[in-house]
This record gives structure tokens, sequence and C-alpha cells, in this order.
């Protein structure tokens, strides 16, 4: 299939105020998906109140100036709409999909979001309670919980992808009611932010609805903070251990990586889908049906505005050591290097990725968050019509070179998560 077969069609135009809207429509079902990208991430906060844009994605559903508190929810709900938020390292993502006939609707609760947010005491007390809380469920009693957490604080030294999107919950507590205003005040503003409309609108309607709710908005009042991409390449592997309330062994590589859709990016998406994507990857193969040393494996890119890492891991069978999973792992690294990828090999992989990026624009809500997050990324939203280019244009040298440039000992963290025992202490 050619690239063309898989492209958007969409407009973009900026308001006075420097909103940036892209418009994608798709009126084969009647249903529209209203959503805005703020460009605020965990790397936008201070190092001394970490956890505020995650924060925020719970606190501007708390209601506005025009809407109750606790009452967003329920508008969408009683219109036949669903609707939720994201938050990642480098942007926050609010959505809601609408039959079409509510677009108004969507339009005017993502105005109310920007303008008039109740960031108040009662609200900001509530939502303390909520992130604690999720802290507790899905990091700090799950297994493995903290995984990502703790090998970022190893990889990255200066840049803020040091800490976690969820954040430190002391500086939660330890903020006051102008810490948070200031954030809303600095961040959620119409010139940093994306409105795209994707899915079934009357176009000419759907531009005066967007200037009515949103082009009074005033723009950002100083520079918006954006911290620099530099930290100094890894010069030597870092090594360490970690215990865990687990009762199996699992051993961890984070390797740095270029950032989302630079330099070599693609190529080193096709690696870590050849390792660990579906039962006949490398990685689960070897390690889980062949030598039965692992019940589980994975590898994933960070898809990040500044350079990143791409994350590998095997939690092992028991009995089994971590010298002994680690010692696979890197042998199935090790042939890459060396022998490459078989034809047959890459062109099922290329059919995969192909099918991804075909399903992935099935979705208006996909297909938002994919062209926004290109515009917020590199002001260049023609970008996501592009991917399927930038792998087409690969060989099976590109990703064997990759693994060659990138997947080297010395340019990744290394770290043994085991389980608990008397008086065993995390290296830091």
């Amino acid at each position: 299939m050619s690239e063309n077969n898989i492209s958007i069609d969409f407009e973009e135009y900026d308001l006075d105020n420097g909103l940036h809207v892209i418009l994608h429509r798709d009126d084969t079902s009647p249903l529209v998906a209203v959503s805005v990208m703020y460009h605020v991430g965990s790397k936008n906060e201070r190092p001394d109140r970490t956890g505020f844009a995650h924060f925020f994605e719970h606190l501007l559903f708390e209601g506005s100036k025009n809407i109750p508190r606790g009452q967003f929810f329920n508008i969408v709900q009683n219109a036949g709409g669903t609707l939720n938020a994201n938050t990642s390292h480098d942007r926050t993502f609010y959505f809601e999909l609408f039959p079409s006939n509510h677009l108004e609707t969507g339009l005017w609760l993502e105005s109310e979001r920007m303008l008039h947010a109740r960031v108040d005491t009662t609200g900001i007390e509530t939502q303390r309670s909520v992130v604690k809380e999720e802290r507790r469920q899905r990091y700090d009693n799950r297994p493995y919980g903290t995984l990502v957490e703790e090998g970022m604080k190893r990889a990255f030294s200066e840049h803020p992808y040091r800490w976690s999107v969820i954040g430190s919950m002391a500086h939660i507590d330890a903020a006051e009611e102008s810490d948070y205003k200031d954030f809303y005040a600095e961040f959620y503003v119409p010139d940093n932010a994306v409105l795209c409309l994707a899915g079934d609108f009357e176009l000419k309607r759907a531009k005066l609805l967007i200037n009515k709710y949103f082009a009074t908005i005033p723009r950002s009042k100083k520079e918006i903070y954006r911290p620099a991409a530099a930290e100094a390449q890894l010069s030597r592997e870092i090594r360490d251990t970690v215990y865990d309330n687990i009762q199996l062994p699992a051993v961890v590589h984070i390797y740095r990586i270029p950032a989302f859709a630079r330099d070599d990016y693609f190529a080193v998406k096709l690696l870590s889908d050849i390792l660990s994507t579906g039962a006949s990857s490398r990685l689960y193969r070897a390690l889980v049906d062949e030598q039965q040393k692992a019940v589980q494996v994975g590898s994933f890119p960070f898809d990040l505005e500044h350079p990143g890492v791409i994350l590998q891991f095997a939690i092992g069978n028991a009995g089994i050591g971590p010298e002994e999973i680690e010692s696979a792992m890197d042998a199935e690294v090790a042939k890459i290097m060396s022998e490459g990828l078989s034809q047959e090999e890459f062109e099922k992989l290329m059919n995969q990725t192909e099918t991804q990026l075909i399903n992935e624009k099935s979705s208006l809500l996909t297909i938002a968050e994919g062209l926004s997050t290109y515009y917020t990324y590199f002001r260049d939203t023609s970008m996501y019509n592009r991917q399927f280019g930038q792998y087409a244009a690969l060989t099976r040298d590109d990703i064997a070179d990759a693994a060659r440039k990138y997947l080297r000992k010395e340019n990744r963290v290394t770290m043994y998560w085991l389980p608990k025992q008397p008086g065993a202490v995390n290296h830091e």
C-alpha cells in the first residue's frame, strides 16, 4: 500500500491569540472528537514541584466558573459522549468523543477548561487524595511498578526526564494554591495549545464556533518555560540493583536513543518491534519459548520530544538468576548486530508496521492525538502523514546499524530487579 492510501486530510490555521487549530473531516460515522493538547508535561516542572502536569490532568475536570464542581463528566455523559485525558513527559492531552450534534458542547467545555478552570483549595485538596491513591495503586503497591521511574532517574542526571510523570507526593503536598494558579496561568493558554476536531462536522460552522469560544481567550503574559534538550551522552554502563516486593527476578536495560521521529528513531522503533512484538519476536521466542528462562519480555521506545530511551526487560522464570537472563537478552541483541534480519523477517515486520499505521488511522481520537503531537513537537502537522514513508525507506541494514549504534553496553542502564531480602538496601 502506498503512503497516500493511509494519509489523513486536514486543514489548519492559527487564531490571533496563538491557538493552533487542526480540522480533519470524516463523515463515515456521526461522531466528532474534540481535543486540546497543551505543550506541557513533567519536563516543564520545577525540580521541587514535580507532578504538577499530571496533577492538572485531574484538577481541570473539577469544573470552571460556568461549570459547577463535579459536573464536567455529567455534561459529557448526558450528551452521549465519553471523555478522558493523559499526560506524558512532554504534553497533556484532553479529549471528548461526542455524537456530532454536540460539537458545540465540546468546544464550550474545552474553552472553559482553558480560561475559567477552578484552581482553588477545595479542588486541590480533593485531587491530592486522588493522585496519592493513584500513586499507591499504580506505582508503590504494584509489582515492578516503579521500574520506569527508577530507570529514568539513572538514565538522566540533568534533564527533567529524570523524574516521573506522576512526580513526588511530597512536592504535591508542599505546594500552595498560588503555585497551582501560577502553573495554570503559564501553561494553559491558547498559544501553548492545539485544538483539533476530527470527525463529522460542517467546516464553516465549526470555524464560527471555534472563533466564538476561543478567539477572545488572552494569550500568555510571559514566556513559556521550555527546558533545554541537552544531556551528556552516557560514557559507561550504569549498573544497579533494586529490591522489590516481587516473586520473580527481572533484568532491565535502558538505552539512550534519539527523540521521537528524529534521526534514527524509526529504525530503533522497528528494532524494538523485532525484539519483542508478538510471539515470534526475537526475545520472546528465545527466552520464553525455547530457553524458558523468562515468563515475560518487552521492548519499547519512549516517544519523547527530546532524546530519550528504549526500555527492554525480561521477567525470569522461578530459579533463573539475573545473570543468566541478562546473558540471554544480550545474545539476541548480538545476533541482530552481527547477522541482521532475514528478508522474510524484514518483510513480515514491514507488513505489521503498515497494518499498525492503518489501524491507528481508523480512530478519530488517535488521529486527533497524532496530528496534534506532530504540530506540538515539530510545528509540522504533515509529518503525521509521512510516517509510513519514514518506515518504508528503511532497509534491513538500517535496523542492524541501529542495534550497533544504540544497544551498546556503554549506552545503557542495567538494573537487576530482585525480590526483597531481609536487610537488603536499594543502591542509589
